[in-house]
């Protein structure tokens, strides 16, 4: 067999290999890189990289040595599935480096952490000041997590309305030109709903690159041509406009209508309205 043949049928052979063996290894392995993992995937890239060129190694041998590095931080996985102790040798607990609003200088220490990385870390979190920070942790895999004070956190919906409405992910419903109909079937919708939504627009299907439905049913679509101007949704400010017109309704029926019962019902379903409004208003607000 030619050397040529043989380099390329070893580097197939190792490609499909090293195919199984990321997929055993797990999503994980690639967002959680522990320094032993490190160290395992350099090493493999390196019998792989030697095992495919180096035609003295017989490939049986070098596949051997592939798997047992492979199969090793597996069964370490697995092992710290079922063993919290376990797990805490492998991959260590995480070091409070703030605990109200205080700097814990021990623990810096102990994890060789000077105070220019801390505040730099903080920086990368948009955390200017330790005064605002009300605990802060260094996870096992070298993040730094930080919770601020309740004062400094960003408002959020819920601190203003209770109980919102849960709100869905978009659904990319076009791509490539292409409508998808599972993600239209999931938001409920289909085909025809969508091209009269485009058409609305002016918009033909075959020049949209990309469109996403949100939650309130609106569609934002990407041009192929990024020179046309697409209109913005419109859906939430109809929807705003309907209700205010209905409240407003509301509040002249109960001043032309001559039964006082009426004008009582009237009036009552308008006070109703204008609550409602005024809970809803922000957030149809574009």
């Amino acid at each position: 067999m030619p050397a040529w043949l043989e380099v390329a049928i070893r580097s197939i052979c190792i490609l499909i290999g090293l195919f199984i063996i990321t997929k055993l290894l797990g999503k994980k392995q690639l967002s959680k890189l522990s320094f032993f993992e490190y160290i395992v995937g350099i090493t493999i890239g390196d019998i792989a990289g030697t095992l495919s060129m180096d035609l003295g190694i017989r490939l049986t041998e070098g596949i051997t040595s592939i798997l047992i590095w492979a199969l090793f931080p597996v069964a370490i996985s697995y092992i710290s599935l079922k063993n919290k102790k376990f797990r805490d040798f492998i991959e260590g607990n995480s070091t409070v480096f703030i605990k109200n609003g205080k700097i814990m200088e021990e623990n810096l220490k102990k994890e060789k952490y000077t105070i220019d990385e801390l505040l730099e870390q903080l920086r990368k979190k948009d955390v200017f000041r330790v005064a605002d920070v009300e605990f802060a942790t260094l996870e096992s895999n070298g993040d730094l997590s930080v919770l601020l004070k309740r004062d400094k956190q960003p408002l959020a919906v819920g601190d203003v309305f209770p109980n919102p409405a849960p709100m869905k992910e978009p659904q990319t419903v076009i791509m490539d030109g292409m409508i998808l109909d599972e993600p239209l079937a999931t938001m409920g919708l289909n085909r025809g709903w969508l091209k009269e939504e485009l058409d609305k627009q002016g918009i033909a299907v075959e020049n949209v690159f990309l469109a996403q439905v949100d939650s309130y049913g609106q569609v934002t679509v990407d041009l192929y041509n990024d020179k046309i101007q697409v209109p913005q949704p419109q859906q939430k400010s109809l929807l705003l406009a309907a209700i205010k017109k209905v409240q407003a309704d509301f509040e002249l029926f109960a001043l032309q209508a001559e039964n006082a019962e009426a004008r009582q019902m009237y009036g009552k379903n308008a006070e109703k309205l204008a609550g409602i409004l005024n809970k809803v208003e922000p957030l149809l607000k574009n």
